[in-house]
């Protein structure tokens, strides 16, 4: 295993409940971003809802500057979006959307009757080559099948063991839900590649020693060529990676930008309705508002790990 880069080190994250409430009726379990570590790759967003019997109710919402990752694995969800986009989502299947300079979106159960929802939402930063570029939507039904030493698993980004997504990235990245079986697992890993794995629905032990319980995610600095994990049953993870993303970034709410003013004209733009954002239909016009500026000025998250 190689030395990581002086400076950066492994990190067990735990993660943190955010009840999102009102039309959106569930909470999730977040872990990125982190106060000192606002990117892993280019992911800077990581979401675990569930498993709960609360519908998924996102009412028409916006966003800017990334790609929205949409991973269930327990029922089905549909999206909805301003470029006129309707379809059903299911297990084994990934939503992409990339919001360019902004795109707006609705995602919300199908079953009207209680159902077990669980799975992922992600944001994947946009470099500025394509931030300010249009909107896209890919439905990927099908995708890459991998497996090696007790695991098997999904590629949904990138690439892993040979296996490429046909999901379009525009930052060097990966991502994929390994599944593993009881006992030790090798998972590859690109060496120029900073990682992380999250422990779904389950408790893993990584590198031996570390434990990441349920919903923990344990951050892997550059440098490393395979992370070794154990599993007493079996287990679901996420693997997300990618080149450190060096791009000054800055989040709020549902935009990301690159200033305070970036953010400011965003915001405006959604309230005012403007055509930046377009419409979703299907909803009677309800929308979630913004919430309002902080009377501070905004500044880019910094990495201080």
């Amino acid at each position: 295993m190689s030395v990581s880069p002086p400076g950066v080190r492994d990190r067990l994250v735990e993660s943190r409940v955010v009840p999102l409430g009102g039309v959106r009726g569930l909470s999730v379990h977040r872990t990125l971003p982190l106060r000192g570590l606002p990117t892993v790759g280019p992911w800077c967003f990581v979401d675990q809802f569930g498993p709960t019997l609360s519908p998924m109710q996102v009412m028409p919402h916006p966003h800017t500057g990334l790609q929205t990752v949409t991973w269930p694995l327990a029922g089905e969800i549909r999206h909805r979006d301003s470029r006129g986009t309707d379809v059903v989502l299911k297990p084994g299947e990934l939503n992409l959307m990339t919001s360019g300079d902004g795109v707006s979106h609705s995602e919300v159960s199908v079953s009207t009757k209680p159902t077990v929802m669980h799975g992922l939402q992600l944001w994947v930063a946009l470099p500025n080559t394509r931030r300010l570029g249009p909107s896209n939507f890919e439905h990927h039904a099908n995708l890459p099948r991998v497996e090696g030493e007790g695991w098997h698993g999904t590629v949904m980004m990138g690439e892993l063991e040979g296996a490429k997504s046909p999901a379009r990235a525009y930052s060097p990245i990966v991502g994929a839900e390994l599944r593993l079986r009881p006992g030790r697992s090798r998972i590859p890993l690109e060496a120029g590649f900073e990682h992380a794995i999250l422990a779904v629905d389950g408790m893993a032990i990584v590198d031996e020693h570390v434990d990441v319980g349920h919903r923990e995610m344990y951050y892997l600095a550059p440098g490393r060529k395979e992370v070794t994990i154990d599993v007493r049953t079996d287990t679901i993870v996420l693997l997300i990676g990618g080149e450190p993303f060096t791009e000054q970034l800055l989040m709020w709410w549902n935009f990301i930008g690159r200033t305070h003013d970036d953010i400011v004209e965003a915001r405006n733009d959604w309230e005012a309705e403007s055509e930046r954002f377009g419409f979703v239909d299907g909803h009677d016009g309800v929308r979630i508002p913004a919430p309002p500026m902080p009377n501070v000025r905004l500044t880019p998250r910094r990495r201080t790990l």
